[in-house]
């Protein structure tokens, strides 16, 4: 039986058509931990596999999980130093599984989600990890994206104020519930917005969970449904608030450097700044950013748990959601000092 979101016979013969080299009968089997697009590992019966992506169950916003934007987004960013997943082909036939979806080759490595994972990593292999993740986000930042085909990905200025407009109209059209500071964050933000120096391209939701690492290297950067063009030190704020020490709180589940061994926070930020040669001194500001705009993109999630529509809504405990967007919002205050 094939995993929801997966019309087997269908996917099959678009495989058949289209990547004749995947031996067939294939396998569909949905890899864990995905909340917002829906991710696969499709087995083929050489042994080999390819992952697939698909939009999440059930109508989404638009554009927010527009299959072929992020199919060529990993397409030029594979063009780089910048460890990505190969990507192999599109279908923007919806007839063909009721959503578009493209293939991307597997690769193996460990995805740390969490502190339990993450204490499988050798302790010596911990700062290595360390750096290299650091490293590999001032790569990231450095590619000029005309040179890779991504020129058109967005807009490069205004970058903030983009974003807030975004996820305030998320908020909007997602809330499950009235939480006032979510409104008195985003005017404080827009308040004390920093000017933009430089554009690059921005993950927009770079950190360990959201890689496959081996040895201490990053094997990929995975899930780049979120990225754009715009400030670089906004993915700079999204990891310092995702690399949570051992005695801090986290957001949701535990964080995966909570196992100890990590670099420090400090430590990240200097090797950024000495490897990128930017201006690191308002990271404040673009942590508190970065909480406030996952609490809204947290809270859409929980939405579409609430609606029936995520693969795995019956084992979800939608009440860790609701919490977690009270801790960021919460958190976001205290990084600009209105709480």
């Amino acid at each position: 039986m094939s995993p929801a979101g997966i019309d087997a016979p269908a996917v099959s013969g678009w495989f058949a058509r289209h990547v004749p080299q995947a031996a067939q009968p294939l396998r569909f089997e949905l890899i864990a931990g995905g909340h917002s697009n829906l991710t696969y590992r499709v087995h083929c019966a050489d042994g080999d596999s390819v992952v697939l992506r698909r939009p999440p169950l059930g109508h989404v916003l638009a554009t927010a999980h527009d299959m072929s934007r992020e199919h060529k987004i990993i397409s030029g960013v594979g063009q780089t130093d910048v460890p990505v997943p190969r990507a192999i082909a599109l279908c923007t036939d919806e007839e063909v599984n009721g959503a578009p979806f493209y293939l991307m080759s597997y690769e193996e490595g460990a995805v740390l989600h969490s502190a339990d994972e993450s204490e499988l990593v050798l302790d010596a292999e911990r700062m290595s990890l360390s750096r290299r993740v650091a490293d590999v986000l001032a790569e990231l930042h450095a590619i000029e994206p005309d040179d890779v085909g991504l020129g058109d990905l967005g807009r490069r200025e205004d970058y903030l104020g983009r974003q807030m407009r975004r996820w305030a109209r998320q908020w909007e059209q997602s809330k499950t519930r009235e939480l006032p500071i979510m409104d008195e964050l985003a005017t404080e933000l827009d308040a004390r917005k920093p000017e933009q120096i430089g554009s690059a391209i921005v993950h927009g939701d770079y950190r360990l969970g959201n890689m496959l690492s081996s040895a201490g290297d990053i094997v990929a950067v995975l899930d780049w449904e979120l990225c754009t063009l715009g400030d670089p030190m906004a993915d700079v704020g999204f990891l310092m608030n995702n690399w949570v020490a051992p005695d801090e709180q986290s957001a949701g589940t535990s964080a995966p450097t909570q196992a100890g061994g990590f670099a420090a926070r400090s430590d990240m930020l200097d090797w950024y700044a000495d490897a990128s040669g930017r201006d690191v001194s308002k990271i404040d500001y673009y942590r508190a950013f970065s909480y406030w705009r996952l609490a809204a993109i947290s809270e859409g999630v929980l939405n579409r748990y609430l609606r029936g529509v995520m693969a795995d809504a019956e084992e979800t405990d939608t009440d860790v959601f609701r919490q977690n967007v009270d801790f960021l919002s919460a958190s976001a205050a205290e990084r600009l000092a209105i709480r």
